[in-house]
């Protein structure tokens, strides 16, 4: 169907074929054709409606603006995030570090088991609704910074007062900038750190950068991989996510050798509902 105005939007939208979509909010975008380096998109154009929508994750709600991102499949989410916290083994006195944390949903959903968390996020509007959904939800114990994870991220971390900080990074399809890597390599204070993967063919030079041995640009002992949980998002399509714990190697462990065999539970199946409940298998 060929729109040749703003008003036959809001006409076939609000009024005509599609009504029975039930659209709260209308946004227009009108994207360049073709792509131009360090240009964003146009900002949306609110049509009618809401300028924000609002979606549930466990005793939560969420604001979200059209740009910042958010699990379409609520229910997976939670799932996917119950597997997050349960690998990070959060602690009262933990500083977790949620990297690329969009509209702030792990970091929220994982607050109360912490001391404090920290979000990284590129897109501003996203931070300003992770700063709007802590502020509704009367989450006090975490902030949200603006900005690329590789020149902000190395700051953050160095100004962490902590000897527990875990690490969570949901990066786009290809993986988290190596720069973001590296500051996460070079803090020592991490000794876990989880990554969740839409695409672990795209990421898996992360996975080979975190687990090198130590040189002049990687400090300390590397991190190697103890455990893998997939989550099914969208079923019956090939997607999925991988929720991957990466654990600092200890200097024993380094003088006799790790055998990933010798954990059989390297890979479970997980399915849940709220971050208390017991793991069940992915449908």
């Amino acid at each position: 169907m060929l729109f040749r105005s703003r008003k036959d939007l809001l006409v076939f939208f609000m009024e005509g074929a599609a009504k029975p979509c039930g659209v709260t909010s209308l946004f227009l975008q009108l994207a360049p054709a073709k792509k131009t380096q360090g240009v964003s998109d146009p900002v949306p154009e609110l049509l009618a409606g809401d300028p924000v929508i609002t979606e549930q994750l466990f005793n939560l709600k969420f604001s979200i603006s059209p740009q910042a991102f958010f699990q379409v499949n609520s229910r997976g989410a939670e799932a996917l995030y119950k597997s997050v916290g349960d690998l990070a083994d959060l602690q009262e006195n933990s500083t977790l570090v949620d990297v690329c944390c969009g509209t702030g949903t792990i970091g929220l959903c994982l607050a109360d088991r912490v001391k404090k968390v920290l979000g990284v996020e590129l897109v501003p509007e996203a931070v300003r609704d992770a700063r709007k959904n802590a502020e509704n939800n009367g989450v006090t114990n975490c902030s949200f910074f603006a900005g690329r994870a590789e020149d902000i991220l190395y700051s953050i971390l160095r100004d962490i007062d902590s000897n527990d900080i875990v690490a969570v990074v949901d990066p786009p399809r290809a993986g988290l900038h190596h720069k973001a890597l590296g500051a996460i390599r070079n803090n020592l204070a991490i000794k876990r750190l989880v990554f969740v993967s839409c695409d672990a063919k795209a990421a898996t030079k992360n996975f080979v950068d975190l687990s090198r041995p130590a040189s002049k640009t990687a400090k300390g002992n590397p991190f190697f991989p103890v455990k893998i949980v997939p989550v099914d998002l969208f079923p019956h399509t090939k997607q999925f996510e991988l929720v991957l714990l990466f654990q600092r190697l200890e200097d024993e462990d380094l003088e006799v050798g790790v055998d990933p065999a010798a954990n059989p539970d390297h890979t479970e199946p997980n399915h849940g509902n709220s971050p208390g409940q017991a793991d069940q298998t992915t449908q």
